[in-house]
């Protein structure tokens, strides 16, 4: 008799589970997602997580900041200068609110985090708490995302979701507040699965090639083309597409401020500086160009003046990841969406071979005028006191241009941003579109552990640095090393220049008293230096950066002196004036 055959029904193999607490399912997450720092600082509502770092100090390193402002900057500096997202702790109340400041810069200048804030228990919510705040409904409006996590099991998805969200598609500030209930709630942990896709959430717009073809036939049609890069680029990681595309092209290129360092400064297509304070030649020749090519730049108001005036003869190609930028300012001719590491290469295959001789040497001519009133003078002087630029000019000769510059906001930073020699790309890391005064100082201390093999340079002025002058402590303790000058003109220098050019020298609260720098350096354990001399700069810039370990120098510039070139708020950019 036929014995019929068994079906062998084999069961999926279960996953295997352990039982953790929220808090250890939270750095597991982090731990997966290859994050090495933390930024942050512990508070009575964030204490579980605290604790469970405690057992994790072998594989992820905490820095502790001394105010939570200073945490995110430093958030934004290490993943403005390594390309990856920067974490940050803070707790409840207070110290997520103290967070605002830098989520707004991090979201108008595209930089990715992932920010944890601890949050009363669960049924506490809603009934003023000691340190509750609404931060889901405080923060909206500067993140990207932002959750409430009130049960430990949603924990994984959830940080594996901020983390997706946070790098992709246009970069920002994504927050995750957790109940303290749920960091210490234990649930059976099945491990961490990265998140690579959600539901109506499409962070690349389609490649529409009918544009790229639209916009390599104007391309190949101009006589004068022009271009404009910005951040988006870097954040694309796209900065031999863009290469490529400019060198067959042989179109002049102009950068706005987040995106200095794609190229080398000294490239022959760089023509230099876009905006309020940038370079002659490309504010001017903006309006007598007849295609103007913008690449991850968002037509910022202090890059177009005017825009009733602005680029009004040109055809506009637009290239760009964020559809809600194209149009939003400047009515384009051609849309490109996408992103620019895919559709660069496709428009470089279609666009001719060529050389702009004369219009590239138009740029030069006016280059020469700008060196001529300007440059020349500020990077150069031979009396008076110094000036901001021949600072620069001097590290310039030191560094090679290797270093990563970190600004902070005002006079100072438009003269860095103007006169620094940057061979790579990642190589300025300042506040952009908010303008963040106190930015720079633990910044630059994200920055340095983001590249810990770079050189980092921060540059401030004697208002700023008073701001977050107490990370001077987070140095300290951390051992980090950070090169730090301090261009002190004993003013708010950019609101003075205003005043004087535009309020009749009305110097209303702009003269700014300040402490001893180096003393107060000292007093950290940073070694420190204060010049007023010029002939001392060359060496007191060496000794900083032969220094074993941070440095203050602190540099005495001319009080009143003036960052020209300037397009006038109301003005059209060919209304930029040298003087």
């Amino acid at each position: 008799m036929e014995v019929a055959q068994q079906e062998i029904i084999t069961e999926p193999k279960k996953k295997e589970t352990v039982e953790v607490s929220g808090s250890v399912a939270l750095l597991e997450a982090l731990i997966a997602e290859g994050t090495d720092t933390i930024f942050g600082y512990p508070g009575g509502a964030i204490m579980p997580i605290y604790d469970a770092l405690y057992d994790y100090n072998d594989k992820l390193k905490h820095i502790l900041v001394r105010h939570e402002q200073g945490g995110i900057h430093a958030g934004q500096g290490y993943a403005r200068s390594s390309g990856r997202v920067g974490v940050v702790f803070a707790t409840s109340g207070p110290g997520a609110t103290n967070l605002i400041t830098g989520l707004a810069d991090a979201q108008i200048d595209s930089t990715p985090l992932v920010v944890i804030t601890g949050q009363v228990f669960a049924h506490l919510l809603g009934t003023d708490a000691f340190q509750e705040t609404d931060v889901i409904n405080i923060t909206t409006p500067v993140t990207k995302w932002n959750y409430q996590v009130t049960d430990a099991t949603e924990i994984p998805e959830v940080l594996a979701k901020a983390f997706h969200i946070a790098k992709t598609g246009r970069p920002g500030p994504v927050l995750i507040d957790i109940t303290k209930n749920a960091q210490i709630q234990k649930f059976a942990y099945e491990g961490y699965v990265p998140c690579n896709h959600i539901r109506s959430y499409r962070p690349k717009p389609i490649v529409r090639h009918t544009y790229i073809e639209q916009a390599a036939a104007l391309i190949n049609a101009a006589k004068k083309p022009f271009i404009l890069w910005g951040q988006g680029i870097i954040l694309g990681s796209a900065e031999l597409e863009f290469k490529a595309f400019i060198e067959k092209s042989g179109i002049p290129a102009a950068w706005t401020i987040l995106g200095a360092g794609v190229i080398p400064t000294d490239h022959e297509l760089n023509v230099g500086m876009l905006g309020m304070h940038g370079n002659y030649g490309p504010n001017v020749l903006t309006n007598e160009c007849d295609v103007l090519i913008a690449i991850g730049m968002r037509f910022d108001d202090r890059v177009t003046g005017r825009l009733d005036k602005y680029a009004k003869q040109a055809k506009v190609i637009h290239l760009d990841i964020d559809p809600a930028e194209i149009d939003k300012n400047v009515k384009s001719t051609v849309p490109v969406w996408g992103d620019c590491k895919e559709t660069l290469p496709l428009l470089t295959q279609l666009v001719d071979q060529k050389k702009h001789t004369e219009w590239l040497n138009l740029f030069r001519d006016y280059e020469q005028k700008e060196i001529d009133a300007v440059i020349h003078t500020e990077l150069n002087p031979t009396s008076g006191e110094m000036t901001m630029g021949e600072v620069i000019n001097q590290l310039n000769i030191l560094t090679h241009g290797e270093a990563i510059i970190v600004t902070d906001v005002g006079q100072h930073q438009m003269v860095a941003c103007r006169y620094a020699k940057l061979n790579h790309t990642r190589s300025n890391v300042t506040s952009g579109g908010l303008g963040t005064m106190g930015f720079a100082l633990p910044a630059a201390i994200g920055a340095k552990f983001g590249a810990p093999e770079r050189a980092v340079v921060a540059i401030i002025g004697d208002g700023g640095f008073q701001m977050t002058i107490q990370e001077l402590g987070t140095i300290m303790q951390s051992g980090v090393d950070v090169k730090i000058i301090i261009l002190n003109n004993r003013f708010l220098g950019m609101v003075r220049q205003w005043q004087e050019l535009f309020n009749q020298r009305r110097y209303s609260f702009v003269d700014i008293q300040s402490p001893d720098f180096v003393a107060v350096a000292a007093a950290y354990g940073i070694a420190g230096k204060c010049i007023s001399d010029r002939a001392d700069l060359p060496e007191a810039l060496k000794q900083m950066l032969d220094n074993k370990g941070s440095f203050l120098l602190e540099v005495m510039v001319t009080k009143e002196n003036n960052v020209f070139p300037m397009v006038p708020q109301g003005c059209s950019v060919s209304e930029i004036r040298l003087k």
